[in-house]
Protein backbone atom coordinates (compact mmCIF):
# COMPACT_ATOMS: atom_id res chain seq x y z
CA UNK A 1 0.00 0.00 0.00
CA UNK A 2 1.27 3.64 -1.09
CA UNK A 3 1.02 6.34 1.91
CA UNK A 4 -1.53 8.23 -0.54
CA UNK A 5 -3.61 5.05 -0.65
CA UNK A 6 -3.48 4.62 3.20
CA UNK A 7 -4.17 8.44 3.58
CA UNK A 8 -7.14 7.80 1.36
CA UNK A 9 -10.65 7.00 2.84
CA UNK A 10 -13.97 6.35 0.80
CA UNK A 11 -16.38 8.79 3.07
CA UNK A 12 -16.73 10.34 6.48
CA UNK A 13 -15.82 7.80 9.75
CA UNK A 14 -19.42 6.71 11.54
CA UNK A 15 -18.55 9.16 14.44
CA UNK A 16 -19.24 12.22 12.38
CA UNK A 17 -23.16 13.23 12.65
CA UNK A 18 -24.28 13.57 9.64
CA UNK A 19 -25.42 17.07 10.77
CA UNK A 20 -21.68 17.94 11.21
CA UNK A 21 -20.28 16.81 7.71
CA UNK A 22 -20.54 20.84 6.93
CA UNK A 23 -16.67 19.76 4.22
CA UNK A 24 -17.92 16.60 2.50
CA UNK A 25 -19.77 18.30 -0.21
CA UNK A 26 -16.14 19.81 -1.06
CA UNK A 27 -14.79 16.42 -1.72
CA UNK A 28 -13.52 16.43 -5.38
CA UNK A 29 -10.91 18.96 -7.75
CA UNK A 30 -12.20 22.78 -8.11
CA UNK A 31 -10.86 25.17 -10.63
CA UNK A 32 -10.49 28.64 -9.19
CA UNK A 33 -10.57 32.44 -10.19
CA UNK A 34 -8.25 34.58 -7.94
CA UNK A 35 -10.33 37.50 -7.47
CA UNK A 36 -8.35 39.50 -4.82
CA UNK A 37 -4.90 38.17 -3.63
CA UNK A 38 -4.28 40.91 -1.29
CA UNK A 39 -4.81 43.57 -4.04
CA UNK A 40 -7.77 43.00 -7.16
CA UNK A 41 -6.40 40.84 -9.22
CA UNK A 42 -9.35 40.26 -11.14
CA UNK A 43 -7.97 41.67 -14.11
CA UNK A 44 -5.11 39.38 -14.36
CA UNK A 45 -7.58 36.69 -14.83
CA UNK A 46 -5.16 34.23 -12.46
CA UNK A 47 -5.97 30.28 -12.09
CA UNK A 48 -5.99 28.37 -9.63
CA UNK A 49 -7.00 24.76 -8.56
CA UNK A 50 -7.93 22.41 -5.10
CA UNK A 51 -8.27 19.23 -5.10
CA UNK A 52 -10.35 18.19 -1.29
CA UNK A 53 -10.57 14.22 -0.28
CA UNK A 54 -11.68 12.33 3.06
CA UNK A 55 -8.75 10.78 4.50
CA UNK A 56 -7.57 8.77 8.12
CA UNK A 57 -9.99 6.35 7.97
CA UNK A 58 -12.89 9.50 6.69
CA UNK A 59 -11.77 11.39 9.95
CA UNK A 60 -11.04 13.97 8.50
CA UNK A 61 -11.11 16.35 5.38
CA UNK A 62 -7.54 17.96 3.48
CA UNK A 63 -7.18 19.74 0.15
CA UNK A 64 -4.51 20.92 -2.06
CA UNK A 65 -4.65 24.28 -3.07
CA UNK A 66 -2.77 25.31 -6.26
CA UNK A 67 -1.83 28.81 -7.35
CA UNK A 68 1.12 30.04 -9.48
CA UNK A 69 1.64 33.58 -10.53
CA UNK A 70 4.08 35.90 -11.39
CA UNK A 71 3.79 39.39 -8.74
CA UNK A 72 1.46 37.25 -6.90
CA UNK A 73 2.37 35.07 -3.84
CA UNK A 74 2.23 31.55 -4.57
CA UNK A 75 0.44 28.97 -2.98
CA UNK A 76 0.86 25.51 -2.82
CA UNK A 77 -0.74 24.65 0.26
CA UNK A 78 -2.91 22.23 2.13
CA UNK A 79 -5.26 22.18 4.92
CA UNK A 80 -6.19 19.62 7.77
CA UNK A 81 -9.76 19.44 8.90
CA UNK A 82 -10.12 17.43 11.90
CA UNK A 83 -14.22 17.01 13.26
CA UNK A 84 -13.61 17.46 17.50
CA UNK A 85 -16.74 16.38 18.79
CA UNK A 86 -15.57 18.17 22.40
CA UNK A 87 -16.31 21.42 20.88
CA UNK A 88 -19.06 20.02 18.14
CA UNK A 89 -16.83 21.61 15.05
CA UNK A 90 -13.90 21.44 13.06
CA UNK A 91 -10.33 21.90 13.76
CA UNK A 92 -8.82 23.47 10.88
CA UNK A 93 -5.02 24.13 10.03
CA UNK A 94 -3.63 25.46 6.80
CA UNK A 95 0.46 25.53 5.93
CA UNK A 96 1.94 26.66 2.40
CA UNK A 97 5.26 25.80 2.78
CA UNK A 98 6.26 28.04 -0.05
CA UNK A 99 5.66 30.93 2.03
CA UNK A 100 5.95 29.95 5.44
CA UNK A 101 2.19 30.53 6.29
CA UNK A 102 0.50 28.43 9.08
CA UNK A 103 -2.62 29.55 10.01
CA UNK A 104 -5.16 27.73 13.13
CA UNK A 105 -9.30 28.22 12.74
CA UNK A 106 -12.35 26.53 13.83
CA UNK A 107 -14.98 25.90 10.95
CA UNK A 108 -18.73 25.33 11.75
CA UNK A 109 -21.85 25.92 9.51
CA UNK A 110 -23.72 29.43 10.16
CA UNK A 111 -26.71 29.79 8.19
CA UNK A 112 -26.30 28.66 4.30
CA UNK A 113 -22.34 29.34 5.20
CA UNK A 114 -19.47 27.57 6.33
CA UNK A 115 -17.33 30.24 8.76
CA UNK A 116 -14.19 29.42 9.87
CA UNK A 117 -12.46 31.71 12.56
CA UNK A 118 -8.83 31.56 13.78
CA UNK A 119 -5.82 32.98 13.75
CA UNK A 120 -2.68 33.41 11.20
CA UNK A 121 0.56 32.97 13.08
CA UNK A 122 0.96 36.31 14.00
CA UNK A 123 -1.86 36.11 16.59
CA UNK A 124 -4.07 38.41 14.04
CA UNK A 125 -7.48 37.31 14.29
CA UNK A 126 -8.85 35.97 10.73
CA UNK A 127 -12.65 34.57 9.34
CA UNK A 128 -12.30 32.72 6.69
CA UNK A 129 -15.79 31.90 4.59
CA UNK A 130 -17.44 29.61 1.90
CA UNK A 131 -19.95 31.57 0.86
CA UNK A 132 -22.79 31.12 -2.20
CA UNK A 133 -22.60 27.80 -1.84
CA UNK A 134 -23.71 25.07 -4.60
CA UNK A 135 -22.81 21.25 -5.08
CA UNK A 136 -20.83 23.23 -8.36
CA UNK A 137 -19.64 26.42 -6.99
CA UNK A 138 -18.50 28.49 -4.07
CA UNK A 139 -16.99 31.81 -3.59
CA UNK A 140 -14.26 31.73 -0.87
CA UNK A 141 -13.62 34.95 1.24
CA UNK A 142 -10.42 35.47 3.48
CA UNK A 143 -10.53 38.17 5.83
CA UNK A 144 -8.06 39.49 8.66
CA UNK A 145 -9.51 41.61 11.29
CA UNK A 146 -8.39 45.46 11.09
CA UNK A 147 -6.08 46.98 14.28
CA UNK A 148 -9.35 48.58 15.11
CA UNK A 149 -10.98 45.42 16.33
CA UNK A 150 -14.07 46.02 14.22
CA UNK A 151 -13.97 45.74 10.67
CA UNK A 152 -12.11 43.17 8.48
CA UNK A 153 -10.09 43.71 5.79
CA UNK A 154 -10.62 41.17 2.28
CA UNK A 155 -7.00 39.63 2.13
CA UNK A 156 -8.16 36.98 -0.75
CA UNK A 157 -10.80 35.66 -3.14
CA UNK A 158 -11.52 32.74 -4.76
CA UNK A 159 -14.61 32.03 -7.06
CA UNK A 160 -14.54 28.03 -7.28
CA UNK A 161 -15.94 25.81 -9.94
CA UNK A 162 -16.30 22.29 -9.69
CA UNK A 163 -14.17 20.31 -12.49
CA UNK A 164 -16.19 17.58 -14.53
Amino acid sequence: MTMLQALHAAGPAPEIPADADVYGWLVGSWELDVVHYLQDVRARGIKGEAHFGWVLEGRAVQDVWIMKSEGVVNTYGTTFRRWDASIGAWRVSWVNPITGWHDELIGRRVGADLVQIGTHADGTPIRWRFVEITNDSFRWLGEALNPDGETWKLEAEFHGRRMK
